[in-house]
């Protein structure tokens, strides 16, 4: 088994990763809650939503062939909030995601060193997840974080529950010895 192999796989999981806490969000949230935002100057979890699967569209379509920046992209129209609801902002979320996680796949450890472009500028495939993974990973983070914020004391946590520490490890530790 190569590094590149290895790399790829964990790569892949850290994405599921964050598109998981995305969907456990978004899960929590009502048709009227994806469109609240703070101020004129913020976006809304469906403004967020649309604009992370336009780039995954455009980065991950013909990913080693084409620029990552395509021109059918019209990236300004994602800071438009003009999604119904939020079935059709799933739909539209889950098809940015299954591009990318379907494009993942396919690459080789071989893949990794090769040049592609964004925007006209080159990168190793390497550098270009590692790129898209921390733009992914900072705008899901939003969408948490708005989540939680809209939900307050109905909130369902997502990670280990404040308080709760200890005896999470402990049945880590326990779920290991097994």
């Amino acid at each position: 088994m190569s590094i590149g192999y290895e790399y790829l796989k964990i790569v892949q999981e850290r994405f599921e990763s964050v598109k998981s806490l995305g969907d456990k969000t978004i899960s929590q949230l009502s048709d009227e809650d994806i469109h609240w935002k703070l101020n004129e100057a913020s976006n809304s979890i469906a403004i967020i939503a649309k604009h992370l699967s336009g780039n995954m569209i455009s980065r991950w379509s013909d990913f080693l062939t084409s620029d990552g920046e395509k021109s059918s992209r019209n990236r300004d129209q994602e800071f438009e909030d003009d999604i119904s609801s939020k079935q059709e902002m799933i739909t539209i979320w889950d098809k940015g995601w299954n591009t990318l996680l379907d494009t993942l796949n396919g690459l080789e450890s071989h893949d990794l060193l090769k040049n592609i472009t964004i925007r006209g500028e080159k990168h190793t495939v390497l550098e270009a997840i590692e790129r898209q993974m921390a733009h992914y990973a900072y705008h899901v983070g939003q969408i948490v974080h708005i989540g939680k914020q809209l939900k307050d004391e109905n909130w369902e946590t997502l990670s280990i529950p404040k308080g709760k520490s200890k005896e999470y490890l402990q049945q880590k530790l326990k779920k290991h010895r097994s």
